[in-house]
């Protein structure tokens, strides 16, 4: 498959998507797809600055925003933090096997922890992976013995990070 094909490709998964789920009748375009490339980068940009990267009027840019907010695209605006300079020497990335009927609750209760940075439902011998950050081992360490005495929580397998070769939560799309 070559890289327009790719292209193509990506921008009709995300359209579908949207159409599927929260956008209405509206999909996005390739300005909308800029849009949020740009917010990735710095979601301080005001809607001035925004709308001269992009070539459009001021009401341009704040309508599609504002749009991007409502239909669910944009779910909110944050800092990106450096655990590591904060202290968060340690990922760990860990495998959790849940008794049946209770992996929600199980993957709820997790979700709530401060550590933890992500839990995704999987499929496959383990039902949940947990990523999350820890200060040193004796508090990895404590996590687990806790996680481990949680209701409903039958077996866990945790992998440390050595190095971290990348780990970003934006979504890059192809020219645009």
């Amino acid at each position: 498959m070559n890289e327009q094909s790719f292209k193509h490709i990506s921008r009709a998964s995300i359209r579908g998507d949207c159409r599927l789920k929260t956008c209405s009748s509206k999909t996005l375009d390739d300005v909308d797809l800029q849009i949020v490339s740009l917010l990735q980068e710095d979601s301080r940009l005001s809607f001035n600055k925004l709308a001269n990267k992009l070539g459009v009027s001021v009401g341009t840019a704040y309508n599609r925003v504002k749009n991007l907010e409502a239909t669910g695209v944009v779910k909110g605006y944050t800092v990106v933090l450096d655990p590591t300079k904060l202290g968060f020497e340690l990922t760990a990335i860990i495998l959790i096997q849940a008794v049946g009927r209770h992996l929600a609750e199980v993957e709820k209760e997790i979700a709530k922890t401060a550590n933890v940075v992500a839990v995704y439902d999987i499929a496959g011998e383990y039902d949940a992976a947990v990523v999350a950050k820890f200060k040193d081992r004796s508090s990895l360490n404590d996590y687990l013995k806790n996680l481990l005495a949680t209701p409903y929580v039958k077996r866990t397998v945790t992998n440390v990070a050595l190095n971290i070769v990348k780990e970003e939560l934006q979504v890059r799309f192809n020219g645009v």
